[in-house]
Parts: structure tokens; C-alpha cells; sequence
């Protein structure tokens, strides 16, 4: 019995070992994986590789490549001119919480969360492990895949790019 504890004693800490060998900032996901090529460009555009990279926690909704080719024709375009910079800038600080929200995190029902654009809220939704998140102009994004985890922070990808507005009615 002591053996088999031993070995598995083992395994547990060669898996750890492995799994902090891979661990990766959000940034360093979302780089790696070309669904998300269009944020990660939008991200370095605006200045935010380094903070996105930094201790956070921060828990970041992704918006796939087809969310920003979902918007009207020319938007990332524009978002991405240097004199529009600050506009770029507070719609991907829309998509970032400072704090560690796991899908789990998300009490049942409507919720309002406040995102470091502070100016700004978004209604997320829970329900039965279902989970959609309401924008400023209260169209939906509904979270595909959730609880990336990177090692400063979690990832829940969504197939809406969020646009700040009018606060969400939370229903």
C-alpha cells in the first residue's frame, strides 16, 4: 500500500510540475490560438500586452474572431487607427473584471458586474450552467467556453464583441 501511495505521490507532483511548466498569462493564450487573432491585435493596439500580462487576477470575456467580423463593416478598422486609440481602449477594458470569476462565481440569475471600464456595467446571466452577458447596448454574448485558466486570471470566450452603452437592463 505504501508503494502505491508513493507512485502516486509521484505522479501528483510530475503533474504539477507539467502543469506549471505550461502555465501561460492570458495574453500568452490568446496568442496561441488563432480563434483570437483579431482581440490579440486590438489588445497590442491599444498598449494593454503588458498589464493582460501582469499578476492580475483578471477575468477577461474573449470575443472570437467571428464576433469582430460580426460587427458593421469597417468598426475594427477604425478601432484600430492610432488616433482611435482610447475608443479601442475602453471597448477591450469593457470585455476585462480585475477580480477571479470563474463560470461557478456567477450567482444564478441576473447579476449587474462592474468591468474596469468602470464607467460601464454588464448584465450577466446564470442559469443552469448557461451563462450570457448583457452590453451597454443590451444585445447578448453568450459564453461558449468557459474557465481557460491562465495563471493570472480565466478566460471565457464569447461570440459577441461588447459594446459600451446605455447600462443593461438585468431582467
Amino acid at each position: 500500500m505504501k508503494s502505491i501511495r508513493k507512485i502516486a505521490a509521484t505522479m501528483a507532483t510530475a503533474l504539477a510540475l507539467t502543469t506549471a511548466a505550461q502555465a501561460q498569462t492570458i495574453v500568452e493564450i490568446a496568442s496561441g490560438d488563432d480563434r483570437f487573432s483579431t482581440l490579440v491585435a486590438a489588445v497590442s493596439a491599444a498598449g494593454l500586452v503588458d498589464t493582460l500580462n501582469s499578476d492580475g487576477p483578471f477575468t477577461v470575456y474573449a470575443p472570437l474572431n467571428s464576433a469582430f467580423d460580426a460587427l458593421p463593416e469597417g468598426t475594427v478598422e477604425t478601432l484600430l487607427k492610432p488616433e482611435n486609440k482610447d475608443q479601442l481602449t475602453n471597448v477591450l477594458l469593457y470585455h476585462v473584471d480585475d477580480r477571479l470569476l470563474r463560470a461557478a462565481d456567477f450567482p444564478h440569475g441576473s447579476n449587474y458586474f462592474k468591468p474596469v471600464l468602470t464607467s460601464e456595467r454588464l448584465c450577466i446571466t446564470s442559469d443552469g450552467g448557461k451563462v450570457t452577458i448583457a452590453d451597454g447596448t443590451g444585445d447578448m454574448a453568450n459564453v461558449v467556453v468557459a474557465n481557460i485558466h491562465a495563471d493570472n486570471g480565466v478566460i471565457h470566450v464569447i461570440d459577441k464583441v461588447l459594446l459600451p452603452g446605455t447600462r443593461p437592463a438585468c431582467h
